[in-house]
């Protein structure tokens, strides 16, 4: 994920790319691959169904579960998203969780839960560079 931190999106996709060739069954990399498509808003229909792999191989894995709900997400299948995040928030309440969730749930006008959940996130690790981003990209004061 350094390569992905210093702007060098397609290196990174490319190494993915590689040890998903050398090693089929890592669904860490499925994942990895699935979100970093997901969160720069292209190949959206792969990103799915890397995701979906990834479950396939590590099923009910919050973290995957939130990468497939943020995919759903960009997909503009917003109740389908909320679902996925709701569970993966459920089992592991962790920062970037919650700015993913919060960001749906504000989409859906639903502004005081979203400010409920990004507090929460907030508590429990205030220099999420994730959730911080969030904030900042919509302009909101939790």
């Amino acid at each position: 994920m350094l390569a992905e931190k210093a702007g060098l999106q397609e290196v990174m996709e490319q190494l993915l790319r590689k040890i998903i060739a050398r090693q089929p069954d890592y669904h860490h990399a499925y994942n990895a691959l699935g979100y970093v498509l997901a969160d720069r808003g292209v190949q959206l229909e792969e990103a799915r169904q890397l995701i979906e792999k990834a479950l396939e191989y590590a099923p009910g894995d919050p973290y995957i579960t939130d990468s497939l709900g943020w995919v759903q997400f960009r997909l503009g299948n917003l109740s389908r998203a909320l679902e996925l995040l709701e569970s993966a928030y459920k089992k592991r309440p962790d920062a970037e969780i919650a700015a993913h969730l919060g960001e749906v749930l504000w989409t859906l006008q639903q502004q005081d839960a979203a400010r409920n959940i990004w507090r929460e996130g907030l508590r429990q690790s205030p220099d999420n560079e994730v959730l911080q981003g969030t904030l900042r990209r919509l302009g909101v004061q939790p």
